[in-house]
């Protein structure tokens, strides 16, 4: 059982960040370093041989440090190229072409200290402030991949950003102790980026929770955290199943989440999963009924947020029957590959989606 799993990833993120920074810090003095000195070579150049070497050649390494270097470094490589240019074509005198040219290095700069100044929030600059994000990225989503599961059993889980993006607002956490499998989707308020920033940090948050508390104060104990964010106005749904792999009996709790959808193999009927209760992040002390099942040799369970069944034009209700509608076609095929379609064929472009399946294979 995960019984730290959130301090560990906190620590993994700690020290992975120390040592971008202690990287970032020594290759930024020796980058800053070799750009002046570049930028002094090409003036010289310039000022010698200025049929061969354009003045204009200055700008390439102000392109290169607004990528390369921390925030101060950039404005003062941006100072030091500029009096290097003025110099250069001013010193032959003050026309109209030449002025121009000294006001394209200072737009120039001024571009590139504007992008380093958002990227220097992170304190690290360049490169590296994506390269990190994109690490911190892949250290957070590896808290949904599902554990390994005893035969007869598959879990398939699918998700969609809108719009193509690599961050999403829906993720999965999941974990496996004493025989039991909790897996929670989560669909943060938002769509695409601006609710993948804060769905990167719930993931961590709640990935640390399962295993953690009593399953049935993983809701409460989530509600808590959200709320202790002070977030204007976001709210988070979830759908959380807690699953016994020996028999087969599983709970359901659901926070502003769509019900989950089981399928009967036995009678070839689909039923939802219904268990109220409400939006994370909105109240202080809410309660969350649970709905209780079991998954027979065939039956599936599918979990999803509701990019898969709304959109401006159909209600939840609707779209669900559309769903089903959808899974009903993958029945021949036990499901096999059952997530990546439904998510390509029933997912709305214009929002997050995602899903999850778990079946009880008839082969154990």
């Amino acid at each position: 059982m995960r019984k730290s799993g959130g301090l560990a990833l906190v620590r993994r993120i700690g020290r992975r960040v120390e040592a971008l920074g202690r990287r970032a810090r020594r290759s930024h003095r020796v980058a800053f370093v070799a750009l002046v000195l570049v930028q002094l070579v090409i003036s010289i150049a310039s000022d010698v041989w200025m049929t061969l070497v354009p003045a204009s050649f200055l700008i390439v390494p102000l392109v290169v440090g607004g990528v390369l270097l921390r925030f101060g470094e950039l404005v003062a490589l941006t100072g030091i190229t500029t009096a290097f240019g003025a110099y250069v074509v001013l010193s032959r005198g003050m026309t109209l072409p030449r002025i121009g040219f000294v006001l394209v290095l200072v737009i120039v700069g001024w571009i590139m200290i504007t992008s380093a100044k958002v990227r220097s929030r992170l304190g690290v600059a360049g490169t590296r402030s994506e390269s990190m994000l994109m690490e911190l990225r892949d250290t957070l989503t590896a808290q949904g991949e599902i554990p390994p599961l005893p035969p007869g059993w598959r879990v398939e889980v699918a998700i969609q950003s809108a719009g193509g993006s690599t961050f999403s607002g829906d993720f999965v956490v999941s974990t496996m102790h004493d025989d039991l499998l909790e897996v929670a989707l989560v669909d943060v308020s938002g769509k695409g980026i601006d609710a993948g920033t804060r769905a990167l940090l719930l993931s961590g948050a709640f990935g640390g929770l399962l295993g953690v508390v009593p399953v049935e104060e993983f809701l409460s104990s989530a509600n808590r955290y959200l709320r202790r964010q002070d977030w204007d106005d976001d709210f988070a749904t979830v759908v959380h199943v807690v699953l016994d792999l020996r028999t087969g009996d599983f709970d359901v709790r659901t926070a502003g989440h769509p019900p989950a959808i089981q399928f009967d193999a036995w009678s070839g009927r689909w039923q939802t999963r219904d268990a109220d209760g409400p939006l994370l992040g909105l109240m202080e002390a809410p309660t969350f009924e649970v709905n209780r099942g079991v998954l027979k040799l065939g039956d599936a369970l599918f979990l999803y947020s509701d990019g898969m069944v709304e959109t401006p034009r159909q209600d939840i209700g609707r779209g669900t029957d559309r769903l089903t509608g959808f899974a009903e076609r993958l029945v021949g095929q036990g499901f096999l590959g059952a997530a990546e379609e439904l998510v390509a064929a029933a997912g709305g472009p214009g929002d997050d989606s995602a899903i999850v399946i778990i079946h009880r294979t008839a082969h154990a």
